[in-house]
């Protein structure tokens, strides 16, 4: 059986995962791109290493920051665990939604790309192009390269793709969005208490430019501080802007792309809830 777990960042997604994990006795495959990542540990929300011994994870801190980890490589990898242990329960959890879909579902990828230049339009229309293609993905306005390297890249027949495993229960954890914003606010104010701006400063000091760097809400936004460009506050402000931004393109892809059964977090039980509602669909 297999179970996904998806929802906005900040939902508790994590929570509930290792909650299923233990009454399901099932292993859980992280389905958040950041996560690959070894030491990205507060910015993305990481589960703890106390929280990892309570189940198996699989994909999660696997990479290095400076390592090419790309969504076709997460495909492979995260069909290999599940095809290999057909007898496994496994959660898969995050919230990158495209990733979920490509692993789960008949989706594939064009080895050949196109070669369209995209000189007639600004950064913000190539932008809005990207958001279309993919309303999850979080390549910078500005970063005119990468947005047009993004979107020549090409799949195949992937808005009809059948689901390639049958006994796979959707479940979307969601709360009302305005509560959902405060939630976030807190959470990055609990993140700088953490050491958000000390790990992002760690890898600032690394390497700013590396690749996977630029797309880390957290890091990102923290970087031009560390600059001398703006200040704290501001850099702390515009984390939880992106956030927001971030909560809203997730909202668009699930909404599209995914059939999920909507759990509200903020409801008494709705763990229980949740369990039953697995239960009925497995039988």
């Amino acid at each position: 059986m297999l179970i996904v777990v998806t929802g906005p960042t900040g939902v508790g997604k994590s929570d509930l995962s290792l909650e299923l994990a233990k009454h399901f006795n099932a292993e859980i495959i992280n389905a958040d791109s950041m996560q690959v990542y070894k030491g990205m540990d507060i910015a993305t929300a990481k589960v703890t290493k106390e929280e990892q011994k309570l189940a198996k994870h699989h994909l999660l801190n696997i990479k290095e920051y400076n390592e090419d980890y790309s969504i076709y490589d997460y495909q492979i990898d995260g069909r290999k665990i599940i095809d290999n242990n057909p007898d496994k329960n496994f959660i898969i959890v995050g919230g990158s939604g495209l990733y979920i879909k490509s692993l789960l579902y008949d989706y594939r990828f064009n080895e050949e790309t196109n070669n369209e230049t995209y000189d007639d339009l600004t950064n913000e229309e190539l932008y809005e192009l990207a958001l279309k293609k993919d309303p999850t993905m979080s390549i910078h306005a500005n970063n005119r390269k990468r947005l047009v390297r993004f979107l020549n890249k090409t799949t195949i027949n992937n808005n009809k793709s059948p689901l390639l495993y049958k006994d796979t229960v959707f479940i979307g954890l969601t709360m009302d969005r305005e509560k959902l914003y405060e939630r976030v606010a807190k959470r990055v104010d609990k993140m700088v208490t953490m050491g958000l701006i000390e790990e992002a400063n760690h890898f600032y000091q690394l390497d700013h430019n590396a690749k996977s760097l630029k797309t880390v809400i957290g890091y990102k936004e923290l970087f031009p501080y560390f600059d001398g460009l703006i200040t704290k506050e501001e850099a702390l402000e515009n984390i939880v802007k992106s956030t927001r931004h971030y909560i809203k393109r997730q909202y668009t892809f699930f909404n599209h792309q995914l059939d999920l059964k909507w759990f509200d977090v903020t409801e008494a039980n709705y763990i229980n809830n949740v369990i039953d509602y697995i239960k009925k669909a497995n039988r």
